[in-house]
């Protein structure tokens, strides 16, 4: 699941560099909330697999400071890119003739430097109901599968939810990926 989480948040940015059509402010939006949750992930993820791996449940008290700290600005960074991203979409709707007037180049880098630089329901139920829960019942196992839905889970459906159903995203890693515009990989004539 990290694998895939990395990788298709990474290709995701990848497409947005490289495709002088996703230049605009949605994309540009979309790319950084890819680039959010991959250090969202890789801020606790790493750590958990070699536990499991080691079998230990250890971590020094510098290592869990500095593990909360990334991980805590990470969320809040993802929530504000969020937020970001549903203003954007407002504007497109409400004005779109002034669109690209509203959310200029300078706006959108001052929004994204504001913000930094995910499903909310289902990170917000979740951390919540961890919480919660653990202070009723001290059930790890439920504790457990809860915070791997809203670490894991939710950084790796983000690329699905908001870029892979998006038909330009689609276009724009057919190019990066294989070099055509929309084919599939470049083979010999027919």
């Amino acid at each position: 699941m990290y694998v895939i989480t990395v990788l298709g948040n990474l290709l995701i940015i990848l497409a947005t560099i490289s495709d002088s059509h996703l230049h605009t402010p949605m994309y540009f939006f979309l790319s950084n909330l890819s680039f959010v949750d991959v250090c969202f992930t890789s801020s606790t993820i790493p750590k958990m697999l070699v536990n499991i791996q080691t079998q230990s449940k250890t971590i020094r008290y510098e290592g869990c400071i500095i593990q909360i700290y990334f991980f805590t600005l990470f969320i809040v960074l993802d929530n504000f890119l969020l937020a970001v991203m549903a203003y954007d979409r407002y504007v497109a709707i409400c004005h779109p003739l002034h669109y690209m007037v509203i959310l200029n180049p300078f706006l959108c880098s001052l929004l994204a430097l504001a913000t930094w630089l995910s499903v909310v329901s289902l990170f917000y139920g979740t951390s919540l109901g961890v919480y919660l829960s653990s202070a009723v019942t001290p059930n790890s196992h439920s504790t457990a599968t809860a915070s791997v839905m809203y670490s894991v889970v939710t950084p790796m459906l983000n690329p699905f939810i908001y870029s892979l159903r998006n038909k330009d995203i689609k276009s724009a890693l057919r190019r990066l990926l294989w070099g055509t515009p929309g084919k599939g990989p470049v083979g010999p004539p027919q």
